[in-house]
């Protein structure tokens, strides 16, 4: 399977929300979408991202462009993070097998200390409002990111 590049429609893989419902790509179409993933709740390059991003939640909305964070994290993890952090953006759970993130190749063997585990790339996917892949920031640096991101969405 080859991964989704700049053109080619997002894949449509079922996600869970943290209040028990589930969420497609597809849900967001009709305005531009900003999907990022990210390793983990409650880390603090992961807790930046989602603060900058609810920090920005209105002015994204204002553009007319819809925000969805994801990771691996459980629903329940996902509740906690919103609300320890006051998070205004909404989170989403990636299935542990074939999930989303596989699809597009971003989770992937990583090594930190020695050790080589499956984890996630911090990436983010701005699609345009049919829902094809209009931009990706791979290997996202967090500081500026969200600000990056609303202007290239406001660009679309």
């Amino acid at each position: 399977m080859t991964t989704p590049t700049i053109g080619d429609p997002m894949p449509d893989i079922t996600l869970e929300t943290p209040d028990g419902g589930t969420i497609r790509p597809s849900d967001l179409a009709g305005k531009p979408a900003v999907i990022w993933f990210y390793p983990k709740d409650n880390t603090p390059g992961c807790t930046t991202e989602a603060k900058d991003f609810s920090a920005l939640a209105d002015a994204f909305a204002r553009a007319g462009v819809a925000l969805l964070g994801v990771s691996k994290d459980s629903p329940q993890k996902h509740r906690n993070f919103i609300e320890k952090q006051g998070l205004t953006v909404p989170l989403a759970t990636d299935p542990a097998e074939g999930g989303l993130s596989d699809a597009l190749g971003i989770w992937t063997e990583k090594k930190l200390y020695g050790k080589t585990f499956l984890g996630m790339v911090r990436t983010t996917y701005l699609l345009d409002a049919d829902g094809r892949i209009a931009r990706v920031w791979p290997k996202v640096k967090v500081k500026g990111h969200a600000e990056e991101v609303l202007e290239a969405a406001k660009a679309l």
